[in-house]
């Protein structure tokens, strides 16, 4: 039985700009910074700005389908080993975001926890997020925290510092040759 919240009925967004965002916030990580760099942020923000309203919807769709493309990868990557993706992912990432006080307020986390636990159910997190209104300004930096912290527990897992966003390229660059 089909839901509403399935994927196939979500905008996918601009995904090459929500990855660039977050490979450049792991790239600042790696490279030595907070990934909170104040330069890198007046970009962001620039970037973001001159997208305009509909440029800026694009960028937030962008990102709940890398959530959701990250939380593909990593549910079939647990099941492979008999593991439940919910019970190794989730605690994980909430204990990180409780963490980050100044970039996600405790209010975000269940929203983003129920994000990430609907894209490991199959369903659209941007859809499902949708049935409860519109996004929130205050939302829209844990859900980028979300995927970089996402993109980050794939880097991590493969023990390799690029491999997240290799698998939204490879992926993209597979979609543009059909």
């Amino acid at each position: 039985m089909s839901s509403l919240y399935d994927p196939q009925h979500s905008p996918v967004g601009d995904v090459g700009a929500a990855l660039m965002m977050v490979d450049s916030r792991l790239k600042g990580i790696r490279d030595g910074g907070t990934g909170n760099d104040a330069e890198q942020q007046a970009l962001v923000d620039q970037f973001i700005a001159s997208l305009g309203p509909d440029g800026a919807e694009d960028v937030l769709e962008g990102t709940c389908t890398l959530i959701f493309t990250f939380m593909t990868w990593l549910r079939k990557a647990h099941e492979d080993h008999g593991k439940d993706v919910i019970e190794y992912v989730v605690p994980n990432l909430v204990a990180t975001m409780r963490m980050m006080p100044k970039s996600v307020s405790p209010e975000a986390i269940p929203t983003m926890a129920g994000l990430v636990i609907a894209a490991a159910n199959d369903l659209s997190p941007n859809l499902w997020r949708k049935q409860y209104g519109y996004w929130t300004e205050a939302e829209m930096t844990p859900l980028e925290v979300t995927a970089f912290l996402l993109a980050e527990h794939i880097n991590r897992m493969t023990d390799d510092p690029d491999f997240a966003v290799r698998l939204i390229s490879e992926a993209l660059y597979g979609a543009e040759e059909h």
